[in-house]
């Protein structure tokens, strides 16, 4: 999109991207034990982007951003499509994944 991200999208990013290596060699493996490895990242994710989401819609004050120079964290930039914002794309993102290692989770430890 041709900006910089915030600093709360870099901080997504650091959960969102081992993640995706993690399950895939899981994946690759067959290891139904990925949750043990996968859920925290998952976790983590959810919590920044739960508060990146509370903060784009206005819960949080903006004085309490962390994203002091470049892109906004609540600004109109922060969206795809026209109108679908990422910070909330993030917390879907990392709900489902979390949703389904909980799955995973419950079959594993019969």
């Amino acid at each position: 999109m041709g900006q910089a991200p915030c600093n709360l999208c870099w901080f997504q990013r650091a959960f969102i991207f081992p993640l995706a290596i993690v399950l895939g060699i899981a994946t690759l493996n067959s290891d139904s034990a990925v949750w043990r490895y996968g859920l925290p990242l998952a976790t983590g994710g959810i919590l920044v982007a739960g508060f990146h989401s509370l903060l784009y819609v206005g819960v949080i004050p903006e004085g309490i951003a962390p994203c002091s120079k470049g892109i906004s964290c609540t600004s109109a930039d922060m969206t795809i499509l026209g109108n679908l914002p990422l910070p909330i794309l993030a917390l879907a993102a990392f709900s489902v994944i979390a949703t389904l290692l909980l799955i995973v989770r419950s079959r594993s430890v019969v």
